[in-house]
């Protein structure tokens, strides 16, 4: 029975009854040296492993005991803490990682207002599908539209020639591609404008 001495699992507050139990049993001839001995120990031990004490019990002379529910009497059971989770490397990886990320995105707060915005702040123009095809067919009605002037205008001044009336056509769709350059060059440049002249007034 010496594997007792190395019992664990459930264990119980060391009470009155059980302390006199286990000092009554530590000098008693019934019981192998081993038991006397984790009798012993245990004698002075605030918890009592419940094995233990069964065996040290179970071996008593039956005339020396008291009965096991007179023992336990009042005795609370005392549960083991459970052992602090560790974590892994790839989690404490994770870990830094994500706080490294918080961390920038809190400077990226704190110059917000003072750094100009990155590439990644301002998107660029047409990064969408939708941007490029609105603009696509922005720009074939401002072409058919041209050309149907033109095509209009040569055909009242020139008597319905087909040469003249296409020339009219082909002038007045170049005319509708350069008002539509001109269009996208002030549309950027009030863009540009607009978000430079707030992010000025806060730096000043």
């Amino acid at each position: 029975m010496a594997t007792t001495t190395a019992a664990s699992g459930l264990a119980v507050a060391a009470t009155d009854p059980i302390r006199s139990f286990l000092s009554s049993s530590s000098a008693s001839g019934d019981l192998d040296a081993d038991l006397r001995e984790l009798a012993s120990a245990l004698s002075s031990e605030p918890a009592v492993p419940y094995r233990s004490l069964r065996a040290i019990w179970c071996a008593a002379s039956p005339d020396a005991r008291p009965p096991l529910r007179s023992l336990l009497r009042d005795a609370d059971f005392v549960l083991p803490s459970p052992k602090p989770r560790e974590k892994s490397d790839e989690l404490k990886a994770r870990l830094d990682k994500l706080r490294e990320m918080q961390e920038r995105k809190e400077y990226a707060e704190l110059v917000r207002d003072v750094a100009p915005p990155s590439r990644d702040d301002s998107p660029e123009p047409f990064s969408s599908y939708k941007d490029q095809i609105g603009f696509g067919l922005h720009v074939v009605v401002i072409m058919f539209t041209g050309y149907l002037v033109g095509f209009a205008t040569f055909k009242a001044l020139f008597n319905n020639s087909p040469v003249l009336n296409a020339a009219g056509g082909i002038l007045g769709l170049v005319g509708g591609m350069l008002v539509e350059t001109i269009l996208f060059i002030i549309r950027s440049s009030s863009k540009e404008l607009a978000s430079s002249v707030p992010r000025l007034k806060k730096v000043q």
